[in-house]
C-alpha cells in the first residue's frame, strides 16, 4: 500500500459512497450511494476524478483524517461544515494537498447535513455487486458492509499530481436554499383529492429528528387518502414522498428499500434531492409542484454547471488564512 487515507475519527453514518448500485433493485438490492449527488459530484470533480468515484460522505457526525505514505489531493464540498487543517480554519469547500501526520478535521458547522471528501486517485476498496456504496441495513459495499470508523485505512491507487496549499472552491450551483422543494406529481397522486395535494405544498413541514439515510420523515398536518392507503407494491425511487396509514409524508432517499405498499403523492427531482438531505432535523421545507419539462431543465443545467466547474481560486497561503474572514469571502458549499 503506497498511499492510504487514514481515519483518526468518524462520526455516526460516515460512509464510503460512490455513485450508487444500480440495476439490482429486481433482486432486491438497494441502490444506496451519496444523500446528496450534486455536492458529492462537485467534490470529485475538483480533484480530477470521475463524477461517480467513491469518497467518504460525512455525516454532522463529523471526521477526522490523514494520509499515510504520500501526499494526497483532496476536496471537500457540501454543507456549510467546519473545516481546519492542522488546527488553521479552511473554507467549507476547499481543494487541498494532505500531507502525511497533516490532520484535516471537519465538523458540523453552520449549516448542512451531509460533506464528500473526495481524492485525487482511486480509494480502493473492494466493489461488491459492482459499487463500493455502503449499505449499512444489508451489510454491501464499503468496508465490511459498515459505517467508517477511526482506524480504518483506505488505500489511495494512482494518486494524482498534487498542487500544493489550499484553494477555495468557487461552486455557485451549491448554494440553494433548503426550504423549497420541487416536486412533480405521483406516481399515484390519484389517490389524493385536490385539497390534499394543496396541503402537501401548504405544510408547514419539519425534518423529523428520526430522519437517516433511508427516509426523510416530515412532521406536519396529517395528509388524507381518497382511495385508501395501500396499494400494490411497487418500485421505489430516491424523492418519492410516501404516504403511509397515518397521513405522516415519508421521503424515501439513497438507503431506501426497494418496493413500497402506500401511495406516492409526489416525487422530489433530481436536482433537489441533495438540497433536501441538507437539512437538518427541526428544518422547514415546503414543496412547490413543477411539470416534468421544468425538472428536465433543472437537470440540463446542474449537468452544465458541473462540466464547467468547479472553478478553483486563488490559493490560501498560511498568511492568508490566518488573516482572512473566511465567511465572507467564500462560496459555502450550503
Amino acid at each position: 500500500m503506497s498511499a492510504a487515507l487514514e481515519l483518526r475519527a468518524a462520526g455516526p453514518a460516515v460512509s464510503l459512497q460512490d455513485a450508487g448500485r444500480f440495476g439490482l433493485m429486481r433482486f432486491g438490492v438497494t441502490a444506496a450511494g451519496p444523500m446528496d449527488p450534486l455536492a458529492f459530484a462537485t467534490a470529485n470533480r475538483a480533484v480530477g476524478a470521475p463524477a461517480d468515484a467513491a469518497a467518504i460522505e460525512i455525516s454532522l457526525g463529523g471526521l477526522e483524517v490523514t494520509s499515510v505514505g504520500a501526499t494526497l489531493p483532496v476536496a471537500l464540498a457540501g454543507g456549510a461544515f467546519d473545516v481546519s487543517l492542522d488546527g488553521i480554519a479552511l473554507p467549507p469547500a476547499v481543494r487541498l494537498a494532505l500531507e502525511p501526520g497533516a490532520r484535516l478535521r471537519v465538523r458540523a458547522g453552520a449549516a448542512g447535513a451531509w460533506c464528500y471528501l473526495a481524492v485525487g486517485g482511486r480509494i480502493d476498496v473492494a466493489p461488491m455487486l459492482g459499487s463500493v456504496a455502503t449499505h449499512v441495513r444489508s451489510g454491501l459495499g464499503g468496508l465490511g458492509g459498515r459505517a467508517l470508523a477511526a482506524g480504518d485505512l483506505l488505500p489511495v491507487r494512482d494518486p494524482a499530481p498534487v498542487e500544493p496549499g489550499a484553494a477555495a472552491l468557487a461552486a455557485p450551483w451549491l448554494e440553494r436554499p433548503g426550504e423549497l422543494i420541487r416536486v412533480i406529481l405521483g406516481p399515484q397522486a390519484d389517490y389524493f383529492a385536490a385539497d390534499q395535494i394543496a396541503a402537501l405544498c401548504d405544510g408547514p413541514w419539519t425534518v423529523s429528528p428520526r430522519s437517516d439515510r433511508m427516509a426523510y420523515i416530515l412532521d406536519g398536518p396529517r395528509l388524507g387518502h381518497a382511495r385508501g392507503f395501500n396499494i400494490v407494491s411497487d418500485g421505489i425511487v430516491m424523492g418519492a414522498i410516501q404516504v403511509p396509514g397515518d397521513g405522516q409524508p415519508i421521503v424515501l432517499m439513497a438507503d431506501r428499500q426497494v418496493t413500497g405498499g402506500y401511495p406516492k403523492i409526489a416525487t422530489v427531482i433530481g436536482p433537489d434531492l441533495g438540497r433536501l438531505a441538507q437539512n437538518r432535523p427541526s428544518a422547514r421545507v415546503r414543496f412547490a409542484v413543477v411539470t416534468i419539462a421544468d425538472a428536465v431543465a433543472a437537470r440540463r443545467a446542474e449537468r452544465t454547471a458541473l462540466q464547467n466547474g468547479p472553478l478553483i481560486q486563488a490559493a490560501l497561503s498560511s498568511e492568508r488564512l490566518l488573516g482572512v474572514n473566511l465567511i465572507g469571502g467564500v462560496t459555502s458549499g450550503r
